[in-house]
């Protein structure tokens, strides 16, 4: 072992270091705030329930039910991994470990660049709420870019401090919006009681039949994101084989739970008038306007907090695939080293934020920032949903080679191939021909994104056959 207590010597002949981050930082409780401050349930439910509303009717309750469903199936596959080889490099690690070297870098690649995209809209959208909020509420005028910029610095100092803090303040920002959402939904319901009816429930209320509800999942899907921040935090988690699991299952539950009471309330509040919700600019917000000012500015302040939440959670996760593979040598190494003092991958954030704020401002700096991004969270989404599907059809492969002793047919088999059944629709609804654009270019994009990431895969491993015995060799707990 070296004296610096964030490296330890392989047995490779050049006896490179290899980074660790802290261990035994988070407890369940933290992975599980992170990970709910990271699907953002106001961020994710302001933006998509109208669209929700629009394919799926008053029934959308029904869709967001279905959609959780799906999500658990997905959350079976990550816990069995996590039971069995929990590690930072999360489905990076799973996948190359189940079908091979090339399989798991070309999915290393195409992960990373889907979550840099996805958090450049992210970006966009938190200095377009703040700059909101100042004109709104302060009569300031404040160009978003700027705010975007202020809020990527102030997440990066947040980070750098450590991965205990960070969690902890982007479960603050999750507290209040959870708070927040739970008045107001109370509130709406009391004033709307004479509407509260089990219309929303009842499946023909679909329009179209279940087309409606076929069309409205994949929006469904959308808005749990971020499912699977907990294993990318498996290194600087106490006993991870059983907190990640709870984490997973839990944050589900709850955020499942979250959607289905506000996206009941808004459709009660509006009387079950979906062209009433469409009218809205965000449903949930003028509803809370509606009945008062302060329960608006309410509303809107835990579209705020949620942002925020989401900024840092979705970072200190997503920065750390890039670490993992950065200290795995999938991806160059610097990218793998960490602070001496708070163990964090000082590296990988940087170029993980300054290559997602290009993407912000390179594609969105002409373009209404919410409009940037829904495209940006689209693009990246579709990136991110392949890497799922590859993911729960290397579950069974994986437990066939490795663990055939203790195969339950129902969680080995049948629940991920249900799982990677359960994308297919979201997938191909994002992907279909006819679509307008910028929309209509994003197979292409995500096309060529994953034949480079398959060509540089190839590569390596010509270059580098050692990198298959790499690939998710750090277990967190050794």
């Amino acid at each position: 072992m070296t004296t610096d207590p964030t490296r330890q010597a392989t047995s490779e002949p050049s006896h490179r270091p290899v980074y660790r981050l802290r261990r035994g930082e988070l407890g369940v409780l933290d992975i599980a705030t992170s990970t709910m401050a990271n699907i953002g349930p106001a961020f994710s439910f302001y933006f998509s329930f109208a669209g929700i509303v629009a394919v799926s009717g008053i029934a959308s309750p029904l869709t967001v039910l279905v959609a959780a469903v799906a999500i658990f199936l997905l959350g079976n596959t990550l816990s069995v991994f996590s039971v069995r080889m929990p590690s930072t490099g999360s489905f990076v690690s799973f996948i190359g470990r189940s079908l091979g070297a090339i399989p798991g870098v070309a999915s290393a690649v195409t992960l990373i660049v889907g979550y840099v995209i996805a958090l450049a809209g992210v970006i966009a959208a938190t200095g377009a709420i703040t700059a909101l909020l100042l004109k709104d509420f302060l009569h300031l005028t404040v160009s978003w870019q700027l705010l975007s910029a202020v809020f990527v610095v102030f997440a990066f100092v947040v980070m750098v401090t450590g991965v205990k803090a960070s969690t902890r303040v982007a479960g603050a920002f999750f507290l209040v919006e959870m708070v927040v959402l739970a008045i107001v939904s109370v509130t709406l319901l009391i004033t709307h009681a004479g509407s509260i009816n089990l219309r929303p429930f009842d499946p023909a209320n679909f329009p179209g039949g279940l087309k409606g509800l076929g069309l409205g999942f994949p929006l469904g899907v959308f808005l749990f994101v971020g499912w699977e921040n907990s294993a990318t935090l498996a290194e600087e988690t106490a006993d991870p084989r059983r907190s990640i699991p709870r984490a997973i299952f839990a944050s589900v539950a709850l955020m499942a739970v979250t959607y289905l009471v506000i996206s009941y309330t808004s459709i009660v509040g509006f009387d079950d008038s979906t062209s009433a919700i469409a009218k809205a600019d965000i449903p949930f917000v003028d509803l809370a306007k509606s009945v008062g000012g302060a329960l608006g500015v309410l509303a809107i302040a835990a579209g705020f907090t949620s942002t925020v939440s989401v900024l840092i959670a979705a970072a200190n996760s997503q920065t750390r695939l890039l670490f993992n593979a950065g200290r795995e040598r999938l991806l160059p190494a610097a990218l793998g080293r960490v602070t001496r003092r708070s163990q964090t991958p000082l590296v990988a954030y940087l170029v993980f934020f300054v290559v997602a704020l290009a993407i912000t401002f390179g594609y969105g700096w002409r373009k209404e920032p919410l409009v940037a991004f829904g495209d940006l969270a689209t693009l990246g989404t579709i990136m991110i949903i392949v890497v799922y599907l590859v993911a729960n059809l290397g579950l069974p492969v994986y437990i066939l080679r490795h663990d055939r002793d203790r195969l339950s047919v129902v969680r080995h088999l049948l629940l991920p191939l249900l799982g990677a059944a359960a994308l297919v629709y979201p997938l191909y609804s994002l992907l279909q021909p006819g679509q307008e654009a910028p929309f209509k270019y994003f197979p292409l994009i995500t096309l060529a994104v994953l034949v480079l990431a398959a060509g540089y895969a190839t590569v390596l491993r010509l270059a580098d056959p050692g990198v298959g015995d790499r690939l998710g060799s750090i277990i967190a707990d050794h």
